[in-house]
């Protein structure tokens, strides 16, 4: 397979767990270890088909894949945020650039904000009790498929 084409299966495969995730977090509130994990160690391959270097190349995305990972870990550790929500978050760094991280950051706030007012309005109709669960999956995987149709889907961007 040429190194092109592995390129687009590799992405093809990254949009395919996003969907997965934000499936399985929006019907369960889970974000699987194992899908967590796939994306995780489909990024490296992801380094080898787009040729980047050991040094600085794949140990930036390392170094941005932890960063993100104790971040938001930090907001697991105050209630904020669910340990699958955080786990795709650090193995989602492990694919992008630190511009292209900030922005899918951004993008997952304002989605996260849309969602949750959703699932707030949906609990409040359906008059269920107790706090509503806020499935932020949704947000990282449409936050992620956007950066990823933005960056390398549109040809025009």
């Amino acid at each position: 397979m040429s190194g092109q084409y592995f390129q687009w299966a590799l992405m093809i495969a990254l949009c395919a767990l996003l969907v997965a995730a934000a499936i399985t977090d929006m019907r369960a509130r889970i974000i699987s270890n194992r899908l967590n994990l796939a994306v995780a160690l489909l990024a490296p391959l992801w380094w080898l088909a787009c040729g980047l270097d050991v040094w600085p190349g794949m140990a930036t995305q390392l170094l941005l894949g932890l960063i993100v990972f104790a971040l938001f870990a930090a907001l697991f550790a105050l209630g904020m945020m669910g340990g699958g929500d955080v786990k795709l978050l650090g193995a989602l760094a492990l694919w992008f650039p630190w511009q292209a991280l900030l922005a899918l950051v951004m993008l997952m706030a304002v989605l996260g904000g849309a969602v949750t007012l959703v699932v707030l309005i949906h609990h409040r109709i359906a008059k269920k009790p107790g706090q509503p669960e806020i499935p932020y999956g949704v947000a990282i995987s449409l936050a992620g498929l956007w950066v990823i149709g933005e960056r390398y889907l549109n040809q025009f961007a």
